[in-house]
């Protein structure tokens, strides 16, 4: 009797397939006929969410023990993640002055960009507090979620004894969301491949040969970031094979290139870090959720990338300071870049608007948004992944697995 295929090679079937199938069914057919499937699949991944995060959070706060220890974990991971979409923002940047993606192209004079508006820096930040945390769950504000849950974990820890029953609830809470977690990944094969068809089946070469280069980019900046900045960190500091990392990992990459969202994987991701790699829950449930909501990596070298796509595509050089404003404001906004699909083309006007550069050069990126987000978003939660790795590793809760298979 053959061994059983396991799911991350299920996962990979289903995405493989889907590209064939795609090839060559209609756009109306796909998206008639296969489309529902993919759906289905993300209304099974969304539903788990909200409470998945917030029961998970407040484990991972409660968890811990003091509040001083919390905070170090809290300044490690922010800093982890801003360090590493700095660096992110310059690859980005350094491969659209290489490859010069928008040389010879020019705009046409009818694109036009009417996306919303890129919301200012200080109103993401007073966005995290909520005032009725009832509505943030409603309405699946995942700073804000996230903020509170914090919150009641602290809560927990000093208040002690007496607050037991709490935690003993969210601890059970959250081992129910687990399991629910694992009986929907059992249909993410389907899932994957219901996803990638109507993708494969609405972009031909007619739409993606004009802008080859720009693709280019930012996929190999997502590789470059992956090779450069997360397989020696992981080793370095997490003492884990670069090997054992992505191949542990690798469920949750599919997901997130087939979603293109970051908070859509996060049940996905959690499993993978705490099963796969070894990440105790109390980092995991903390680094995680937190991750999937202010960390983007893969935007931040979509931004860098763009920024001088449009540069380019007008004719402006830009200076080192407009450059260093990029690195800055990419950085930054990356905080307010929502886990959710299409979030990082709104913070790309926020980029553009801060070197002056002309909205409208944004109407040719929208155009193959999509294919583009497919990378960034695998990039963003593959950044969550090591950042756990070393911060477990870094307050001794790493687990360091033996490379002879993964589970999902």
């Amino acid at each position: 009797m053959g061994k059983r295929l396991s799911l991350p090679t299920k996962i990979l079937i289903g995405l493989f397939l889907g590209i064939l199938v795609g090839l060559f069914v209609p756009k109306e057919i796909a998206t008639t006929y296969f489309q529902p499937i993919g759906t289905l699949f993300l209304r099974l991944i969304k539903m788990v969410i909200v409470p998945l995060v917030l029961a998970s959070l407040v484990v991972g706060a409660s968890s811990v023990g003091n509040v001083r220890k919390l905070g170090r974990i809290g300044g490690k991971t922010i800093g982890y993640y801003l360090i590493t979409t700095a660096i992110a923002v310059t690859i980005g940047i350094v491969l659209g002055i290489v490859l010069e993606p928008g040389a010879g192209l020019e705009l046409p004079v009818d694109a036009k960009y009417e996306g919303k508006q890129a919301p200012a820096l200080s109103a993401v930040l007073l966005d995290v507090v909520p005032d009725n945390p009832i509505a943030a769950l409603v309405n699946a504000n995942m700073l804000q979620i996230i903020f509170f849950a914090i919150f009641v974990g602290i809560a927990i820890t000093l208040v002690g004894k007496a607050a037991e029953p709490v935690k003993n609830f969210f601890d059970g809470f959250a081992e129910v969301m687990y399991k629910i977690t694992g009986i929907v990944m059992e249909f993410a094969p389907f899932g994957v491949f219901g996803l990638i068809v109507p993708v494969v089946a609405s972009y031909g070469l007619d739409v993606i040969a004009p802008l080859i280069m720009i693709i280019i980019a930012v996929y190999l900046g997502c590789i470059l970031q992956m090779i450069i900045v997360y397989s020696p960190v992981v080793k370095i500091l997490g003492g884990m094979s670069p090997l054992t990392f992505f191949k542990g990992f690798l469920p949750a990459q599919v997901v997130a290139f087939t979603t293109c969202s970051s908070s859509g994987t996060l049940p996905v991701s959690l499993k993978c870090v705490e099963d796969n790699l070894g990440v105790h829950k109390e980092v995991s449930s903390f680094v995680m959720p937190l991750g999937a909501t202010v960390n983007m990596d893969g935007t931040a070298i979509y931004q860098g990338v763009c920024a001088l796509f449009v540069a380019q595509i007008y004719g402006l050089d830009l200076t080192a300071a407009q450059m260093l404003t990029i690195v800055l404001v990419g950085t930054l906004a990356s905080i307010g870049a929502a886990g959710v699909p299409g979030a990082g083309l709104i913070m790309l006007t926020l980029t553009l608007t801060a070197v002056n550069l002309p909205l409208e050069g944004v109407a040719l990126v929208a155009g193959i948004d999509r294919i583009l987000d497919m990378a960034r978003t695998t990039l963003n939660v593959t950044g969550d992944a090591s950042a756990a790795v070393v911060v477990a590793a870094s307050e001794g809760d790493l687990k360091i697995p033996s490379d002879n298979g993964v589970s999902a």
